[in-house]
């Protein structure tokens, strides 16, 4: 299904999406590891974030739960270049899309990530939402993506 990626700055890329179809606001990073997918999912340094992995591509050695961080994803969305069908691995439990739709994260694949990447790195981190509805006017939607806040990310993170 057709996903897009829409900045705060009015800038969408178009993709497919990938884990679970929903719509999402959070704010865009980006990470330059080449391995660590699911690490940098489950690290809660990434909570109300949606992560933009640069490495072009992503989930070639399946998830293995031994690697994760924490036992869920912090990571409000994944933005990839390209989603690996076939692990190859021998420690692979499931795919990143299995993954990715079992916890309920959503996530674009298929858009040029050095161009966002570069975008960031220039403009700074921004908001954006991640949504399969392909919005006619964006001035409908570019004051709830620029609102956002992530709200007290340190309490949601951490024990009480």
């Amino acid at each position: 299904m057709e996903a897009y990626l829409i900045l705060e700055d009015g800038t969408v890329f178009t993709g497919t999406s990938i884990g679970v179809q929903k719509e999402i606001i959070s704010e865009i990073v980006f990470n330059t590891s080449m391995t660590g997918y699911l690490e940098v999912l489950t690290d809660p340094s990434y909570a109300g974030q949606s992560v933009c992995m640069t490495y072009p591509l992503i989930g070639n050695y399946g998830i293995c739960m031994e690697d994760a961080e924490s036992d869920r994803p912090w990571a409000d969305g994944f933005i990839v270049r390209e989603l690996s069908r076939l692990p190859s691995n021998f420690r692979s439990q499931q795919t990143i899309r299995e993954y990715l739709e079992q916890n309920d994260v959503t996530g674009i694949e298929g858009i040029d990530t050095r161009a966002l990447t570069k975008l960031l790195r220039e403009k700074g981190t921004m908001n954006g939402m991640i949504t399969t509805v392909k919005y006619q006017d964006l001035q409908t939607v570019l004051p709830k993506i620029k609102a956002y806040s992530p709200g007290k990310v340190v309490d949601k993170v951490t024990c009480k």
